[in-house]
């Protein structure tokens, strides 16, 4: 870390991958913005990460509205530094069979991971092309390679691939780096919502999915935030427009 602290940004943190992943960031040394949409439900991350002696703020924002998050990254700005690194993890599951589903349906799953991440990353670039340093990480998915039931799930985690590659070739003159990173099955309760619509338990539904990992075992939340640590730091300075896949085996 430099002498001067750096401010990182992880959206949809107050659960899950996001969390996780803030927690790591404080450790690696940042200070921290919590983004959910709820600002109550971050408190207890940032309570987490300021017992541990870091510096972390809550934030509630919607990242599909646009004037939100222009407020929610000159807040981060005032209170805790110039963001350098974001981490765009918010996202929903609506997923359903292509004949069933909804217009909201595709239009709330866009407005999240893809129209939410564009706007984050426009209000922040900023920031980072100001200080010739950045690190922008974007969370993609194994469904990026296709996946039943979730038709739009799958479009927009491959949108954001092409967003991520398109980011590294503007900004890498500007000392920004553009990643993602693609998990595979983790235990959140995103796909605990997962099992629950298909009718089965959660430790049913993992175990079936176990049988098919190569290293036999789920993933965990901690094992994204691990790349992300590595794609926030100035080790992975030559790395950019990368597609990780943290998927416990090879990906096709």
């Amino acid at each position: 870390m430099t002498t001067q602290q750096r401010t990182a940004i992880v959206t949809g943190a107050a659960r899950g991958i996001g969390a996780a992943t803030a927690k790591r960031l404080a450790e690696d040394g940042f200070a921290v913005a919590v983004v959910d949409l709820d600002e109550t439900a971050c408190k207890q991350v940032v309570a987490g990460i300021e017992s541990a002696g870091g510096r972390a703020l809550a934030i509630g924002a919607d990242v599909s509205d646009e004037e939100a998050v222009n407020e929610a990254v000159s807040r981060v700005a005032a209170e805790l530094g110039n963001p350098s690194v974001l981490v765009n993890n918010a996202g929903i599951i609506r997923d359903n069979m292509l004949f069933k589903m909804t217009t909201s349906d595709w239009d709330a799953v866009m407005d999240v991971h893809l129209r939410g991440s564009f706007l984050m990353t426009r209000a922040v670039q900023k920031y980072m092309t100001d200080a010739k340093w950045g690190r922008i990480v974007n969370l993609s998915s194994t469904s990026a390679l296709g996946n039943r039931g979730q038709a739009n799930y799958s479009a927009a985690k491959a949108g954001l691939q092409g967003f991520t590659k398109t980011l590294a070739i503007e900004l890498g003159k500007f000392g920004i780096t553009a990643n993602a990173v693609a998990p595979g099955f983790i235990e959140t309760d995103m796909t605990a919502a997962t099992a629950e619509r298909i009718g089965v338990s959660f430790e049913d539904f993992k175990q079936s999915v176990v049988a098919q990992i190569p290293v036999a075992r789920t993933g965990k939340p901690e094992d994204i935030a691990n790349a992300v640590s590595f794609f926030a730091s100035d080790a992975s300075g030559y790395v950019s427009g990368q597609v990780l896949y943290v998927a416990g085996g090879p990906t096709n």
